[in-house]
């Protein structure tokens, strides 16, 4: 009942705030009202009603050129795979240059994990821009689950570690390896998935690169995972857990809706966000353009959130934040063939390892992220590392000046250090785009995940739980 309450509410306000936004431009500069006394003051105060309130939809990418070696580069983005929660979104970048284009042919290869917890994918774009200027650059674009129709089935946990899966196949199938970097919520999701593809001897990635996330939420916990921690999982169930009103394509589906979380996050810094506002008031009176397009362009992001489906948040908070099964080693996932598999992040031996923090990390505490140390212990000590970033918080390891100041070199230089160098055809003609050519198709590696193989595999393996349970009663009994 309460999602329509809330989709009642937004519907009266639209009207409102269509008419604030008309009324800010009639008092607006340029306009014929503009000198009229007071007219700065109205204007600033009817934009500032309007968007608070607007409804957020979301935001583009946007990212048009990078610059790679002193050389603009354009960027096209393309979905490469759609899947009905995800899609893989390829930034793909052209250059005529035939020196560019070498140089750009001989990158590295990077999965950037986005995080599902509420906002969109795009709010790694200060990421996405920065890595685009080294690396090819692949990210998980989650999709709002109030549009998924009930007829694509449910989406849990388990299945957000295949799609990890089959993410990185696909990319290792294309140029032959890449890397992971997983930023906040799927480090643990993208640490499983790589322990179950090591467990069956599956090439890894390269690298992974993990950065802010609840590997152990036990360490230094946080406002945010006292919630899950001290409430009980029939009270999230209860409470937080609404169907997806009619009008939208996923109507009926269970749902945690986006505006839920949003009011969590304003929560945790009320006086913060109320501060932002009044400060976005008064630049818009001084006449502060630039300031105030930068509050525009952090609440057109910040304010725009997405609905997850309940299956897979009910799994996180209990997986992640109850029972903590990661670092139990009581983990059992379902792979796509309707298996049931252990994680066990001790069997990783071929990937180099890189942690990060934030030094006043207020959603993923001190520790929490390191912990992938202690559980991935076949990973040698000189393809592992560890760095807190001094002086940030959440969102400044992965956006921002301390992102594109501190962490990216890091970032950077570890990935260079565990890449190991493309080859391409000689024979093959110079072309516009940076890959044409697949490394993939020149360096195939097997894998054993045919159905024939995975049969084989199976029936060699000693008995652990009836391969052939449904979603639905491997689900409970995992409960």
């Amino acid at each position: 009942m309460l999602y329509q309450l809330y989709e009642a509410q937004r519907s009266l306000m639209e009207p409102f705030a269509d008419f604030a936004q008309a009324a800010s431009k009639l008092f607006g500069a340029g306009s014929g009202f503009s000198h009229l006394p007071m007219s700065q003051r109205m204007s600033a105060g009817y934009d500032l009603l309007y968007r608070l309130g607007k409804d957020y939809e979301k935001p583009e990418f946007g990212i048009k050129t990078v610059q790679v070696d002193g050389d603009d580069v354009v960027i096209h983005e393309a979905v490469e795979l759609d899947k009905p929660f995800c899609e893989l979104r390829r930034f793909k970048r052209y250059t005529d240059d035939p020196h560019t284009l070498s140089i750009l042919k001989a990158q590295p290869v990077v999965l950037i994990v986005a995080p599902l917890s509420g906002h969109y994918a795009t709010l790694l774009r200060d990421t996405v821009r920065t890595m685009l200027q080294d690396h090819k650059v692949y990210i998980t674009d989650w999709k709002n689950a109030r549009l998924v129709p009930l007829s694509e089935g449910e989406f849990h946990l388990d299945d957000y570690v295949n799609y990890v899966q089959e993410f990185i196949r696909r990319l290792q199938d294309e140029y032959g390896h890449c890397h992971v970097m997983s930023v906040c919520q799927p480090t643990v999701p993208v640490l499983a998935a790589v322990s179950l593809m090591a467990s069956r001897g599956e090439q890894l990635p390269l690298s992974l690169t993990m950065m802010g996330g609840p590997i152990d939420a036990r360490k230094s916990p946080t406002a945010v995972n006292n919630l899950a921690m001290n409430k009980s999982f029939e009270w999230f169930e209860n409470h937080v857990i609404y169907r997806v009103p009619h009008g939208f394509p996923g109507e009926g589906r269970r749902v945690y809706p986006g505006f839920l979380q949003h009011t969590g996050f304003v929560a945790m810094n009320p006086d913060r966000h109320a501060k932002s506002h009044y400060d976005y008031f008064k630049d818009l009176i001084k006449g502060d353009d630039a300031s105030a397009d930068a509050h525009r362009t952090f609440y057109d992001e910040y304010n725009a959130v997405l609905d997850m489906d309940a299956d897979y948040y009910l799994d996180t908070i209990r997986t992640v934040f109850q029972k903590f099964d990661l670092v139990h080693g009581t983990w059992d996932v379902e792979n796509a063939e309707g298996e049931i598999e252990r994680v066990r992040p001790q069997d990783i031996r071929g990937s180099a390892l890189l942690t990060i923090e934030g030094e006043l990390d207020d959603i993923s505490g001190s520790g929490q992220t390191e912990a992938a140390h202690d559980l991935c212990t076949g990973v040698p000590a000189a393809k592992r590392k560890h760095y807190e970033v001094q002086g940030a918080g959440h969102y400044g390891i992965f956006s921002g000046r301390r992102w594109r100041e501190k962490v990216y070199p890091e970032v950077k230089a570890f990935i260079t250090a565990h890449d190991q160098p493309q080859k391409h055809r000689s024979s093959r003609a110079a072309v516009s785009s940076e890959d044409t050519i697949r490394a993939g198709a020149l360096q195939p590696k097997p894998r054993a995940r045919t159905a024939a193989a995975a049969a084989q595999k199976a029936a060699a393996r000693p008995a652990r739980q009836s391969t052939a349970v449904p979603r639905k009663k491997a689900t409970a009994a995992r409960r």
